[in-house]
């Protein structure tokens, strides 16, 4: 959620996913049997696998189906156009499921503060002032127990809308991973869909004390709170609104959703939303249990029996309750939005929680300061982390022709005992599109690095949606600015609509190079059932060259799983070709009869000569060689 929000740059479960088929299951907690897979008869095919790493694809779920092009900044509902929960028809999953999906990141689902009128089903409209954007951000929740209005063909209908999404994502073989936010609220947080007894945020806070263990919020005691202002910024544009005139009422005035304590925050603060307590004191201490550290080598079910001994502050049974709801609705797992915002024993409660419940919940956190990784993964019970500051960062840098091959090698190296938690990707909603002028601009780019992401370690791929037909992210939403889409804005996503098209979903409209790129995407996540993939260690490969550039922007590596062995290398240059030797692991050398057989570029056969493979790449072309004797 960094998109105009700045950012700090601040399992022991694993799983391994099942793929027979069109169905997943998945696994928990074991490591990829020894009579697994370990050779190929022909060209590597989903179906014909035993095991298979995740795939997300994250998708903006109100971006998704909409197939109108205005793209008027600032655009409503009406100019702009929506898309629905019914605009992932089985065909629009089947073409999901080809790109090697296990799971589905429905993101902004939750129904989140938002400027458009549903008041005819009994939904306001939130205040222009305390809203960025039309639409509204995903992570400005206004209730935490029904979905988007705007998601649905009938609003009153939109829970069962969403069920039946769930349904037909399972019956795809895809399971659905949602959103949790605990860090903040909307500022208008009323839940009109709770259960019987639950009570929403701050409805028995004690607002007469700045904190207090079980109140939801913190509180500027004696003060009302202050819509900020900015002479750039107006909300919705500055276009008339019966609602835009400065004032939001809320008295008194909470914490901003950054931690923010002025009644009235900066423009650039989260001001949308405000902080949820977890029993953190102003000053910082804590007021509920600490986590023994030998906690970190313990299991789930220890991190249950431990909380159950101990009375907790309410905001933790708020969301534990919140999560109960969910997965009794079908949904398989969670996306947590800057969990590092939020106590490391919040998180031992909360997933011990959920695994209880259901162990094979698939859990992703937004962690950004690599100090604190092990902490959420060993502590937190967190399955997965965001590998961004370091691999990801590191990787950006050598697709922008800035970086070095060795400092993105160097960067899989630091978290090497926690790699297998580490999630890659190239895109999502808060990074820039690799299509964009401001990133690469040229989506290309993203195939030696989606080679390397996806094929570098044990750890799952995450694809954002538009990614594989090379969407730049150029238009002027409003809010949302150039680069990267808009969360904030109704709004077309034209690369997406193209491959859509009208409600196809066959890429009919794609250009031939939209139509090869997509292709390319599919072939190398189909690389994801091989063994070797799933589980193979890492292991070094020297690029042996006299030319510098070539060191610069070549990178290669090894891996290995039982007889299974591949050799990858990515040519990063844009404009060049290079020819380079790789030299193998040591005890790889010792054959000069193996067969080196690419899987993904059909480069030709090659043959091992002194314990080196010697190999042309044009710009942006990548080998992955499995090693046949």
């Amino acid at each position: 959620m960094r998109n105009l929000k700045s950012k700090a740059v601040f399992n022991k479960l694993r799983y391994c996913v099942l793929s027979a088929a069109s169905s997943v299951l998945i696994l928990g907690c074991s490591e990829p049997q020894q009579n697994a897979q370990t050779s190929l008869q022909s060209e590597p095919q989903s179906t014909q696998a035993a095991v298979s790493k995740p795939v997300v694809y994250q998708v903006f779920t109100r971006l998704f189906g909409n197939q109108q092009t205005a793209n008027v900044p600032w655009g409503t509902v009406e100019q702009n156009g929506v898309g629905k929960f019914a605009d992932f028809t089985p065909k629009a999953l089947q073409e999901i499921k080809a790109l090697g999906t296990t799971h589905i990141w429905y993101t902004g689902v939750l129904h989140h503060a938002l400027v458009t009128d549903h008041s005819k089903f009994g939904i306001a409209a939130d205040d222009p002032d305390v809203v960025k954007g039309r639409a509204g951000s995903p992570y400005a929740v206004k209730d935490y127990y029904n979905v988007n209005p705007d998601l649905a063909i009938d609003p009153s209908q939109r829970l069962a809308e969403f069920d039946a999404l769930i349904t037909r994502t399972h019956q795809a073989g895809m399971k659905v991973i949602i959103d949790i936010v605990p860090n903040h609220v909307a500022r208008n947080y009323q839940s009109m869909s709770a259960p019987d007894g639950v009570k929403d945020f701050g409805e028995n806070d004690d607002t007469t004390q700045t904190y207090a263990r079980d109140n939801n919020f913190y509180y500027v005691v004696g003060e009302d709170f202050k819509v900020p202002v900015s002479p750039d910024y107006q909300p919705l544009g500055g276009e008339a609104h019966v609602q835009s005139d400065g004032q939001f009422s809320e008295s008194p005035a909470k914490w901003t959703g950054n931690g923010a304590r002025a009644a009235q925050p900066d423009i650039n603060d989260w001001y949308e939303t405000v902080k949820v307590n977890y029993g953190v004191k102003p000053d910082g201490s804590y007021d509920f249990p600490r986590l023994p550290a030998n906690y970190a080598q313990r299991d789930i079910q220890a991190h249950y029996e431990f909380w159950q001994q101990h009375e907790l502050p309410d905001s933790w049974y708020k969301f534990r309750d919140i999560a109960y709801y969910w997965l009794n609705r079908g949904v398989d797992g969670f996306r947590y939005d800057m969990a590092e915002m939020v106590p490391v024993e919040f998180w031992s409660f909360l997933n011990a929680s959920i695994k209880m419940k259901n162990p094979q919940a698939f859990i992703l956190a937004e962690v950004y300061n690599p100090a604190l990784y092990r902490d959420y993964i060993q502590q937190g019970k967190m399955d997965y982390l965001y590998d961004k500051v370091g691999f990801y960062d590191s990787l950006k840098a050598l697709m922008q022709q800035t970086g070095h091959a060795q400092d993105v090698l160097a960067a899989q190296h630091s978290v090497q005992d926690i790699a297998k938690h580490m999630l890659h990707f190239l895109e999502n909603h808060d990074e820039q599109r690799i299509a964009s002028a401001e990133f690469a601009g040229d989506a290309r780019m993203g195939k030696p690095a989606m080679v390397v992401s996806h094929l570098i370690s044990k750890a799952p791929t995450m694809l954002y949606f538009g990614q594989t037909v090379g969407e730049d992210g150029s238009e002027d939403a409003g809010f949302g600015k150039p680069s990267r889409t808009s969360i904030f804005d109704y709004i077309g996503v034209p690369a997406h609509q193209a491959w859509m098209n009208g409600g196809k979903f066959d890429g009919g409209q794609l250009s031939q190079a939209q139509q090869s790129l997509r292709a390319y995407y599919v072939k190398l996540m189909s690389l994801s059932t091989l063994p070797v993939v799933v589980a193979g260690n890492l292991l070094p490969v020297v690029v042996d060259t006299d030319n510098a550039q070539a060191k610069q922007r070549v990178m290669a590596f090894a891996r290995q799983y039982a007889t299974q062995r591949m050799v990858v290398a990515s040519n990063f240059d844009a404009n060049h070709s290079h020819t380079v030797s790789l030299s193998l692991p040591n005890d790889w050398q010792q054959n000069n009869n193996t067969t080196v057989r690419d899987l993904l570029e059909n480069h030709p056969v090659q043959t091992i000569e002194d314990g080196q493979i010697t190999i042309n790449l044009a710009p942006r072309a990548s080998v992955v060689y499995l090693l046949e004797d």
